[in-house]
């Protein structure tokens, strides 16, 4: 098993806090494995079986409690009156009427609530309004360059796990079938079609499955470029395939639900305000971005853009692209005390030109906080007037 240690700590603080802890993120990317780690640390601890109960509802064995009376039934009836008790319920949305439970469970003073979902709808704002100041939601995601280095076999290149990882899928079970390339595109497209069909398709009741596949392998292809529903309309139209951008509009935002796709608005850096106009998106996962696109799927530096972007959001920062009055900054980070941080992503800057080119927009920043230019070069970190020029793969691992 896959240890997570950056979620499992986050877990361990927040236990027994009277707050509900929801788990989000794609699915497959480890949220019932981390339930399991979690509940053998608190049997490690002390906590007696008989005060967790576990509840998988993609599991047949607990169909009949798809009803929240029959649930909220189930589990008052296992309550340890004299202790707390630790309850799990895994993809929980699929519960009629779950938020009921979810609140009546919430008030018991000897209950400590965890609960997971792989679709945004978990976190409608009918739910987040009914449990507004009462849950605190820690957002999964695949396996990061570090934890895949870490569940691999020890030694060789780190450049090669790197170009492994961004091929074969940093989905945790993936690691186990790289070395069966037929069986992990399988495993691939079961859990794309899963998540295309369930989280996507059917909540939101969308007809035209080809078009949304259309608006699917277009993002891939587009990681790291400024679009614009519009924009994505207009091509699938010149294609062929006619749409509006109210439809894309529609589709893209069940995507970013089903958190297969992360969506990054642009910010006025200078006059630290909210741009609407062009945004960026990218994948959860380089390896369904292969799976779709194939051979076209080879861009090292919007990859990298990529995956440097779901590494600050696993650091817990929020993440902008940046709008300067002459150029643009790859991305803008404000951490939980408002401190902002800028990246320039680069695979290489080996060519003087390039060079002068990634570094003129952090240059052109005249506050003070740190600036940053990540690249795949092999040349050990470096200064250039106050901008930290680091590897990627080592700023990944640090």
């Amino acid at each position: 098993m896959i240890q997570r240690p950056q979620y499992l700590e986050q877990l361990q603080q927040l236990k027994e806090t009277r707050l509900i802890k929801v788990l989000t993120g794609i699915r497959r990317c480890g949220k019932s494995t981390l339930m399991e780690l979690y509940r053998t640390y608190l049997i490690e601890s002390g906590i007696d079986t008989s005060q967790i109960i576990s509840i998988n509802f993609e599991d047949m064995d607990y169909a009949e409690l798809l009803d929240a009376t029959s649930l909220h039934t189930y589990v008052k009836d296992r309550l340890v009156s004299d202790r707390m008790n630790y309850i799990f319920l895994d993809e929980v949305q699929n519960v009629h009427e779950f938020p009921k439970v979810l609140d009546s469970l919430y008030i018991k003073n000897n209950v400590d609530l965890y609960v997971t979902g792989s679709n945004a709808f978990l976190l409608s704002s009918e739910l987040a309004t009914l449990l507004s100041g009462r849950y605190v939601e820690i957002q999964m995601l695949p396996l990061s360059f570090k934890e895949y280095v870490s569940a691999g076999e020890p030694g060789g290149s780190l450049r090669r796990k790197y170009n492994e990882y961004i091929r074969f899928s940093s989905f945790p079970y993936a690691l186990a079938l790289q070395d069966r390339p037929t069986v992990l595109n399988q495993y691939l497209q079961g859990i794309y079609s899963t998540v295309i069909l369930k989280d996507v398709v059917a909540k939101n009741g969308i007809a035209d499955v080809m078009l949304l596949e259309s608006i699917i392998k277009y993002l891939f292809h587009s990681v790291g470029n400024l679009i614009s529903t519009k924009k994505i309309a207009d091509t699938l139209t010149t294609n062929g395939r006619k749409t509006t951008s109210p439809t894309v509009e529609k589709y893209i935002t069940a995507l970013v639900d089903s958190y297969m796709f992360y969506h990054v608005n642009r910010f006025d850096v200078k006059g630290r305000d909210h741009l609407k106009s062009l945004e960026k998106y990218y994948c959860v996962d380089m390896g369904l971005r292969f799976l779709l696109l194939g051979s076209k799927a080879g861009d090292t530096g919007h990859i990298l853009e990529n995956i440097i972007y779901l590494e600050l959001i696993r650091r817990g920062y929020t993440v902008y692209v940046g709008k300067t009055p002459s150029s643009e900054i790859d991305f803008v980070t404000r951490d939980a005390q408002g401190s902002f941080a800028y990246y320039q992503v680069c695979a290489t800057v080996q060519e003087q030109k390039t060079l002068d080119r990634e570094l003129a927009p952090l240059l052109g920043m005249d506050d003070h906080y740190p600036k940053f230019l990540i690249t795949l070069d092999e040349e050990n970190e470096s200064d250039y007037q106050g901008i930290r020029i680091i590897n990627a793969l080592d700023f990944l691992l640090s």
